[in-house]
């Protein structure tokens, strides 16, 4: 099974290269109809388009090469990795807070969502039910302990992913 993160970059590949075959190329021609393109306001926004356009597919290839190692098989069923929603319990505070840690790029801000690259999900990535993890903050450093854990094997398994 394709991880969510995957069928998304592929899909935003997808948009990326009809733009570049399909757009750009009759907003080029109609730039050009208008004459001097030395003067051509159109025809510079869309030879600019055309770059930053280059320079995200090649991103995307690129990302999804590093991304292709990752696969539903491969993540522990046991430990928080990609896709897990953690909840821990703040030893100071006592307070419960549920994490799901996703790739960067995922994040859209929901409450909760935490990039595994961040400090809070570096921390967690291979805890277990049980473990405790320190945390470094730009306020101290934190003690997290993993109360509850489901991987994203169980998400899928219960039809949520």
């Amino acid at each position: 099974m394709e991880l969510p993160i995957i069928a998304r970059l592929k899909a935003d590949l997808a948009e990326l290269q009809r733009e570049m075959q399909f757009d750009l190329p009759r907003r080029l021609e109609e730039a050009r109809a208008h004459g001097d393109l030395r003067e051509n306001a159109e025809y510079d926004a869309a030879k600019q388009r055309q770059g930053e356009i280059r320079a995200r597919i090649a991103q995307v290839h690129s990302r999804l090469s590093e991304l292709a190692t990752y696969s539903l098989a491969r993540l522990p069923r046991d430990r928080v990795s990609y896709g897990s929603t953690v909840n821990v319990e703040d030893s100071e505070s006592g307070q419960e807070i549920t994490y799901r840690l996703l790739f960067p790029e995922e994040l859209d801000g929901t409450n909760g969502e935490v990039s595994i690259a961040s400090p809070v999900g570096r921390a967690l990535l291979n805890a277990e039910v049980g473990d405790e993890v320190v945390v470094a903050t730009p306020a101290g450093r934190r003690t997290l302990t993993v109360l509850r854990l489901v991987t994203m094997h169980a998400s899928f398994s219960d039809g949520e992913g």
